[in-house]
C-alpha cells in the first residue's frame, strides 16, 4: 500500500499525526504502550530462553552468543524466531493491541515477516552498524516495519535504537565490500552521504515501542551500562508487500496475517532493491555478518 492509501483509513490506536510523522520522518517512538501484563509474561518469557542458553556453547539457528558466553555467566546477542520458541511472544503480536497499531501504519490487511529478540547485554553489548533492513529482505513495496518493544528502560548508555529522519526517502545504499562480499552495514564511502550527525536516538521506558520503516538507515552504539537492553523486534508488512528473498529466519508463522485478510495483488513500488546473498543454507545475525564472525551464512 502506498502512504496515501493508508492514511485514507482511520486509525485505531496512534493520532493521525503520529501517523503523519512516521511516514514523514522513517520512524516513531512510542512510549509506555505495553501494559504491565504483557511486559512481565514477556520478561518471563526472556528470561526462559536466557536460561536455555547456559546449556549452548556455540551460536546456532536459535541463539548466536556474545564472545564470553558461559553456563555460568551467559551473554547473548540474539534468539531468532523467539515466537516459534515461546508461544508468548507471538500471542503477543496476534492477542495484544499492537497488532491495531500496525494496522495505522500499514493498512488493515497485516502480514508476519519474521521475529527476533536482540540482546545488548551490560557493560560492552555488541553495536549494530548503520545499516537498512531493505537489503536484507527487499519487498515489492515499502510498506514493511520493524516494531522494536523495549522490555526495561532503555537510556543513551544503553545503545538505543538511532534513525537518520527521511533516510527511508532516499536510495538503497550497497551492503556489499569492494570485493563483492556482504557486510551488512553501509559502507564508509556511502556513509559519508548519510546524514548520520542528525540521528535521533530512540529512548524510552520499559513498554515503549520503536518503529521504523525497512527502507529508514538506523544503527546502535555498544550498551556501556550496567543494565542489559533486550529489544524484542517484530518485522510486519503490508499483506500487498511481497518478498523477494528466501527468509533465513524460518517459522511457522510466515506471511500470516495478524490482522486483515490475505492480498489478492502484489503491490510494485517501482525502486530498485540490493539483492542479499542465498541464505537459503543458513543465517545466524547481523551481529556475526558486520563483526566479520564465521557463520552458516558465510
Amino acid at each position: 500500500m502506498t502512504p496515501e492509501d493508508i492514511l485514507s483509513h482511520s486509525p485505531r490506536i496512534l493520532t493521525q499525526k503520529q501517523r503523519e510523522s512516521y511516514f514523514e520522518n522513517g520512524y516513531l517512538l512510542v512510549e509506555k504502550f505495553l501494559e504491565d501484563e504483557w511486559l512481565e509474561r514477556l520478561r518471563a518469557s526472556v528470561d526462559g530462553l536466557v536460561e536455555r542458553s547456559r546449556a549452548v556453547t556455540q551460536s546456532d539457528s536459535v541463539f548466536d552468543l556474545e564472545p564470553g558466553h558461559t553456563a555460568e555467566s551467559p551473554r547473548l546477542r540474539r534468539v531468532s524466531s523467539p515466537n516459534d520458541e515461546d508461544v508468548t511472544f507471538w500471542n503477543y503480536v496476534v492477542e495484544s493491541k499492537l497488532g491495531d497499531l500496525l494496522a495505522d501504519l500499514l493498512g488493515p490487511d497485516v502480514k508476519f515477516h519474521q521475529s527476533k529478540l536482540n540482546f545488548k547485554w551490560a557493560k560492552g553489548g555488541t553495536e549494530v552498524k548503520w545499516h537498512q533492513d531493505a537489503p536484507f529482505f527487499p519487498h515489492t513495496n515499502p510498506a514493511v516495519l520493524t516494531v522494536g518493544t523495549y522490555l526495561y528502560d532503555c537510556g543513551m548508555d544503553q545503545g538505543p535504537l538511532g534513525v537518520v529522519p527521511g533516510s527511508h526517502e532516499t536510495e538503497i545504499y550497497d551492503h556489499y565490500d569492494s570485493e563483492g562480499n556482504w557486510t551488512g552495514h553501509i559502507g564508509e564511502e556511502d556513509l559519508k552521504r548519510v546524514a548520520t550527525d542528525k540521528a535521533e536516538y530512540l529512548c524510552g521506558p520499559a513498554g515503549s515501542l520503536t518503529l521504523h520503516n525497512y527502507r529508514a538507515v538506523h544503527g546502535s552504539e555498544p550498551n556501556r551500562s550496567d543494565a542489559g537492553r533486550p529489544l524484542l523486534l517484530n518485522v510486519l508488512s503490508a499483506a500487498d508487500a511481497m518478498p523477494y528473498t528466501y527468509n533465513p529466519l524460518k517459522t511457522k508463522y510466515y506471511q500470516q496475517c495478524v490482522r486483515g485478510k490475505p492480498a489478492k495483488w502484489a503491490h510494485h513500488d517501482g525502486r530498485p532493491h540490493l539483492i542479499p546473498p542465498d541464505w537459503s543454507g543458513g543465517y545466524t545475525s547481523i551481529f556475526a555478518l558486520q563483526q566479520k564472525e564465521k557463520s552458516d551464512a558465510a
